[in-house]
């Protein structure tokens, strides 16, 4: 029976948990598949490079009763020669993922190489406006095929007063760009700060297709999604005053310093349950 709230899971904290391990999410993805149904998840997000893995994935998912809402692609859209060869190629990726069910294309736009110390470069006014352009020319062509576009970022967006997290925002069409909140990536990248996590729900909440779930305890990812340094609940009654059901997402990855004493099938189950209960102003 299908639960009231959807909740799906990324591929990324998936990898996590097996990298952890020692293995390999992609090694043996029937059996990923069916951990997921197992943990008692709804949908599965992946991050597709082509268009065959989603031939891989499809008869997967109908097997496991997954639906595929959405999907995360890689963009590199702050070079002016490189944007639309990756443009063309997220629509190539976008337009077999529809006929799957998909109606969410996730991106967060290439970082730049780190300097030779590892340290992060900061992208120039001139690569975020070209950014901005070609995220909102994205974001367009992806609507008129009847699909939403959803900005997501990291803690590198945050840098420098987030300067390319707001531009991507203030310089795009809402019409042609939506946000995928990803609430713990803001949070790191704003120094651990509650505050400026709702402040962007109170400015760009309005924008919001997609939350991506997070927790940490201390600033430390926690193995399950539940209570933590972050406020979800108040999120979700933020989202929900403004009328918006988002498509929910776990991303409850693990790091270095998290506790090891949950599998990922285990933590995800719990991570399901405690999200559907925390988000219940989204539920239906």
């Amino acid at each position: 029976m299908p639960h009231t709230t959807h909740i799906a899971t990324n591929q990324y904290p998936w990898a996590t948990f097996h990298w952890r391990e020692g293995g390999r999410f992609e090694d043996d993805l029937p059996a990923r598949m069916r951990d997921l149904a197992e943990a008692g998840l709804d949908g599965f997000e992946p991050m597709v490079k082509s268009t065959g893995q989603l031939d891989e994935l499809a008869p997967l998912l109908g097997e496991c009763g997954l639906e595929m809402r959405s999907i995360y692609v890689g963009t590199e859209l702050h070079d002016a020669q490189q944007a639309p060869k990756s443009i063309d190629s997220v629509l190539a990726v976008a337009e077999k993922a529809k006929g799957l069910g998909t109606r969410i294309i996730v991106t967060n736009p290439n970082t730049l190489p780190r300097d030779p110390q590892g340290g992060l470069v900061d992208k120039d006014d001139a690569q975020l406006e070209t950014q901005a352009k070609a995220l909102d020319d994205l974001g367009r062509r992806l609507a008129n095929a009847g699909l939403t576009l959803a900005y997501h970022n990291h803690d590198a967006e945050m840098r420098q007063s987030a300067r390319e997290f707001h531009h991507m925002m203030l310089a795009t069409d809402p019409a042609h760009v939506t946000l995928c909140l990803d609430a713990h990536w803001i949070y790191r990248g704003a120094g651990n700060s509650g505050v400026a996590v709702y402040d962007i729900v109170k400015l760009y909440g309005r924008r919001v297709s997609e939350l991506h779930l997070r927790q940490s305890a201390g600033g430390v990812w926690t193995e399950t999604f539940g209570a933590g340094d972050i406020d979800y609940a108040r999120i979700a009654g933020a989202l929900a005053e403004l009328g918006l059901r988002p498509h929910l997402v776990l991303e409850q990855a693990v790091e270095k310093a998290t506790p090891a004493t949950l599998g990922a099938t285990g933590a995800h189950r719990t991570g399901a349950g405690n999200a559907r209960r925390i988000l219940s102003a989204l539920a239906g």
